[in-house]
């Protein structure tokens, strides 16, 4: 039987099949209408090839006896078009195998293979931008204006009235030493020096509580050294009123004044480093890379995050530290020589002692040897849009370090620019451009972006160079099809042996030579930014530092720098070209310290930053060990007054010039950083 035979059904041997007669069924318009039996309930006429399903289901019903639910129903379907028959494969003879049998194999597509790398992730700089600004706002913007509300206007204005305090006591300290006081006038000047010391106590109270939070924190420092300080001299001072002598209120009071000080410029070179962040639009690194060059640290730049600066920036320097260690040191020795002299020569002279062996064992300006020198970098580096990441940074990059120099930090893009051109010998001008800049282009530097719109202009081929060849003498050389091309400076083509005819010597040119001729003569000059001037005096000028030129242009060799620039090129290093590569390839780690992070582009941010770094670590270290090595000898010579006694060497005007003797060498070590 056909296929489509199954597929059709006469409405008459459904009917006779249930026992029943066949329901009259409209016909198309094109048949005559026939004449429905009259046992049978006429059907009401429908038009078309519609078929009344209702008569058909409670005629199966009736049929049945029972409900159309529990009938299987079949449904007359009138197909106008015989439908194509589904598509068999057709089975070869003796090659046909039974789905499920022994010999039957499924057939199985291709793995996969390995696990796809996913594709990179799109750098996008808006969304960095967004990125970033979340962070800063987050971050060193909320600490900025948290920062600007407490001001450093009450921090200035402590340190100003203490020192007009210390002026006065140490005007009245100096009026005694020279007898110009009245001997009834003692008691009242004694009372008027304790009162300027308990106002100096009063206006550094916050550094007082500052040491006692620290000693709570089982830590000690120079502030914790200034609470026993303060409590030795209240006692001295209380004595002095007894026995009419004048107390050490005037070092005391220059103490408080240096301490305030060196509050106010922490604060305020933090609220300048946080001014600095949050201002920033674009944010890199400078990392510190050890044994980048002839084992010297290297100094590369990546890409900056705000967290390499909040989560260093406040933790506490090796120098900073050192001086907190020595001021326990200094607590102990001052309680041993006073605990000595009382023995020996009483509990007066003793309680004496000891509050001038703690004035003397911390010189005034040691509270500043860590905090002055930043606060004074700091608004340097402020102007170039540079923060410092902390100690970590600063002490990663050691004395000697190498500065990798690129095509970018010299001649920035558009600094290279063309004067002109002039062509020579038989050859077409657009095929010496084209040559010109294939072996430029493929040797890379500042002159691609200058020669690619050249030869753009002139709608010009791209030709592929073979053995590409990078000389010192400043020059390249390739083939290019069966053309030897040369490419350099006009020493380099002399060196080469290109006749050169007069006329020729331009002071800054690339020259283009082609099988031993010379064809073409490009004018080329190379426009300097103040940034890359500024950057390279301060690599150059400061010792330790080695500025490695990792360039690829061919033209800057070590004279034409030095011309350029105008500076001295003797420490900067020119490598090879093999080592050029090498090293401009090489990225700083993910664990390499960070250094600084840069907000503007341009050498100098990045140069300042290092030389900053070298400049910072060499004020504080200095600093601290100049303050101790004072301290030291004060303490030394207050144990050997313990033991034979004060006499008439210990009075508060020889404790007081002992301290400004000690601050000319610490103000001018904490001036350092200025000279940057």
């Amino acid at each position: 039987m056909d296929q489509n035979d199954n597929l059709e059904f006469e409405l008459e041997d459904i009917m006779r099949e249930f026992g029943d007669s066949p329901v009259a069924v409209a016909q198309p318009e094109s048949e005559p209408e026939s004449e429905a039996e009259p046992e049978t309930e006429a059907v009401e006429e429908v038009s078309g090839d519609t078929i009344r399903l209702d008569q058909i289901r409670k005629a199966v019903s009736d049929a049945a006896g029972g409900s159309v639910e529990d009938t299987a129903v079949f449904t007359p379907v009138h197909i106008e078009e015989e439908e194509e028959p589904l598509p068999v494969a057709e089975e070869t003879p003796g090659e046909s195998v039974e789905p499920f049998s022994e010999e039957w194999e499924p057939e199985y597509e291709e793995p996969m293979g390995d696990y796809p790398i996913p594709e990179p992730i799109v750098f996008r700089p808006k969304q960095r931008l967004k990125e970033l600004r979340a962070k800063l706002v987050a971050g060193p913007e909320q600490r900025y204006y948290a920062l600007t509300e407490l001001g450093t206007g009450k921090l200035q204005l402590a340190a100003l009235v203490n020192f007009i305090v210390f002026i006065l006591s140490a005007g009245f300290t100096a009026l005694y030493a020279w007898g110009m006081v009245p001997p009834e006038r003692l008691r009242l000047l004694v009372f008027v020096q304790f009162l300027g010391m308990l106002l100096s106590a009063l206006l550094g109270c916050y550094r007082l509580l500052d040491g006692i939070g620290d000693m709570t924190r089982l830590r000690f420092s120079t502030n914790s050294l200034l609470v026993f300080t303060f409590a030795a001299c209240c006692v001295d001072s209380v004595l002095c009123l007894q026995e009419l002598r004048i107390p050490v209120s005037a070092a005391f009071s220059l103490e408080m004044t240096m301490a305030s000080w060196a509050a106010c410029n922490r604060r305020s070179a933090e609220i300048g480093m946080m001014d600095t962040l949050r201002r920033a639009i674009t944010l890199d690194s400078v990392v510190c890379v050890p044994d980048y060059y002839e084992g010297k640290a290297g100094v590369c730049v990546g890409r900056g995050e705000v967290e390499h600066f909040m989560d260093h920036y406040a933790a506490p320097s090796t120098p900073e530290k050192v001086l907190n260690w020595y001021a326990l040191s200094a607590l102990i020795v001052s309680l041993a020589a006073g605990i000595l002299a009382g023995v020996r020569h009483g509990f007066s002279t003793g309680v004496q002692l000891c509050a001038s062996a703690l004035l003397v064992g911390m010189p005034a300006t040691a509270f500043l040897s860590v905090t002055r020198p930043l606060a004074i970098l700091e608004k340097r580096l402020h102007k170039l849009g540079v923060v410092l990441c902390g100690w970590k940074g600063v002490r990663a990059l050691g004395r000697r370090a190498a500065y990798p120099l690129t095509d970018a930090d010299l001649f920035p893009s558009g600094a290279a620019k063309l004067n002109g051109m002039k062509f020579y010998g038989d050859r077409d001008p657009d095929l010496v451009v084209a040559y010109a800049t294939a072996l430029i282009k493929a040797n890379g530097g500042a002159l691609v972006g200058l020669f690619s719109r050249l030869l753009d202009s002139r709608n010009g081929y791209y030709y592929t160079v073979d053995n590409l060849n990078c000389y010192a003498g400043g020059g390249i050389g390739g083939q290019i099809g069966d053309d030897a091309v040369l490419v350099g400076t006009l020493e380099f083509m002399h060196d080469m042996g290109v006749d050169m005819g007069e006329g020729t010597r331009v002071s800054q040119a690339v020259y283009a030579a082609i099988d031993g001729e010379l064809c073409g003569v490009f004018a080329v000059s190379y426009q300097k930014s103040k940034s890359t001037v500024a950057g390279l005096r301060t690599l150059c000028g400061y010792p330790g530092l080695t500025p490695v030129v990792v360039c690829e242009d061919f033209m800057l060799s070590q004279s034409f720098v030095q011309s350029r620039f105008g500076i001295n090129s003797r420490r900067m290093a020119f490598p090879g070209r093999e080592v050029r590569r090498e090293l401009a390839m090489r990225e700083p780690a993910e664990l390499d310290p960070v250094i600084a992070l840069t907000t503007k582009e341009g050498l100098a941010p990045k140069a300042f930053a290092v030389t900053g770094a070298r400049v910072l670590r060499s004020a504080m270290k200095a600093g601290v060990a100049v303050h101790m090595v004072g301290g030291i000898l004060g303490l030394l010579m207050m144990l050997a007054l313990a033991y034979v006694g004060p006499g008439t060497i210990l009075t508060p005007s020889n404790i007081l010039l002992y301290e400004l003797i000690w601050m000319v060498p610490g103000l001018l070590i904490t001036e350092w950083t200025r000279t940057l």
